[in-house]
C-alpha cells in the first residue's frame, strides 16, 4: 500500500475526499434546504387561498413591515397612490420577454406608507421603457398579497432614465432611500382586476409538472459522492492486483533463470532434473 503515498495518488485521494465532503455537507444539504423552502412557500400560498383577505393592520402592525410568517397572505388597504414616487424594477423576464415591474407608493387612510407592486409591462428591449397606464387618482381600495423585499446582491444604486426612476430589485428600502418616503418594509403584490394593476405578477412557486426537483437533485449529489468513493476503492484494488501480478511474474522469471542457469552446467549447480522429465533447457531453449 506504499504506492498510496505517491504524489499522484495523494492528489487523487484529496480530490475524491474533497468532492465527497462537498456532496454530503454542502451540495446535498443545500438542495434539501431549497426543497424545504419551496414546500414552505407552497404551503403559505395554499393557506393564502384558504384564508379570505383581511385589513392590513390585522397581519402587519404599523412600522413593522412584512414578516416571513405572513408572506403571501391577502390583505386589503384603502387610500391613494403616490405616482410621483413611482419606480420601475428593471432586468425582469416575463413570458420570455424583457419586462419592467412597476412599484408605486401608496398612502393608506390611516397614514401608513406602503409599496404596491402593480405588476409588469413587457418591452422589446430591456433598456427601453414601454408606455404603461398610470395609477388611478383619488381614493381606492386594493386587495393584494404580502411580499418581503428582494435584495440586489450587487447593491446597485437607483438611477433616472427615460423619465423614470429605475431599481434593480423590488425593494421598498431602496425606493424609500431614493424618494425620501418612510415606506414600510416589504410590499403588496396586486391581485388581478384591482385598481391600477397592469399585468399581474404570477403567484409563485409554479411547481406544475416538476415536483420534488430539489429533492431529486439532493439525492443525485448523495449518489455522486457514493460513486466517487466506490470508484476510488475500485482503482486502489485494481492497482493492488496489477502489482501482485507483476510480483508473481518477476518471481516466475527469477525461478526460470535459476533453473536455466542450473541446466547450463555452472560450477556447483547440481542436476536436479528428476528422472523421466525433460530438462528445462530443452523445453525453453538455451541462450
Amino acid at each position: 500500500m506504499r504506492f498510496l503515498l505517491r504524489p499522484g495518488w495523494l492528489a487523487l485521494i484529496a480530490v475524491v475526499v474533497g468532492f465527497v465532503v462537498a456532496c454530503y455537507t454542502l451540495l446535498a444539504p443545500w438542495q434539501f434546504g431549497r426543497e424545504a423552502q419551496r414546500d414552505a412557500q407552497q404551503q403559505a400560498i395554499d393557506a393564502s387561498y384558504a384564508n379570505p383577505p383581511v385589513p392590513l393592520g390585522e397581519l402587519v402592525a404599523p412600522g413593522t413591515g412584512v414578516g416571513p410568517d405572513v408572506v403571501w397572505r391577502q390583505v386589503t388597504v384603502t387610500g391613494e397612490y403616490l405616482p410621483d414616487a413611482e419606480a420601475l424594477v428593471r432586468l425582469r423576464v416575463m413570458e420570455g420577454k424583457p419586462a419592467f415591474e412597476v412599484l408605486t407608493p401608496f398612502r393608506t387612510d390611516d397614514g401608513r406608507l406602503v409599496t404596491v407592486n402593480r405588476g409588469y409591462v413587457t418591452s422589446p428591449s430591456g433598456s427601453i421603457v414601454p408606455e404603461f397606464a398610470a395609477p388611478p387618482e383619488g381614493r381606492v381600495t386594493l386587495t393584494a398579497r404580502l411580499r418581503t423585499n428582494e435584495t440586489d446582491p450587487q447593491a446597485r444604486a437607483p438611477f433616472e432614465a427615460d423619465g423614470h426612476r429605475q431599481l434593480y430589485a423590488a425593494d421598498s428600502r431602496t425606493l424609500a432611500a431614493a424618494t425620501g418616503l418612510a415606506l414600510e418594509p416589504g410590499y403588496l403584490q396586486l391581485n388581478p382586476d384591482q385598481p391600477g394593476v397592469l399585468t399581474p405578477l404570477p403567484v409563485e412557486p409554479n411547481t406544475g409538472g416538476a415536483p420534488f426537483t430539489n429533492f431529486s437533485y439532493a439525492l443525485q449529489w448523495l449518489t455522486f459522492g457514493a460513486i466517487a468513493l466506490f470508484a476510488l476503492a475500485y482503482f486502489v484494488r485494481l492497482e493492488l492486483l496489477q502489482r501482485r501480478k507483476g510480483t508473481d511474474r518477476k518471481a516466475e522469471k527469477a525461478a526460470l533463470r535459476r533453473a536455466l542457469a542450473g541446466e547450463d552446467g555452472e560450477p556447483g549447480a547440481p542436476d536436479e532434473t528428476p528422472a523421466g522429465e525433460t530438462p528445462l533447457a530443452d523445453r525453453y531453449g538455451r541462450r
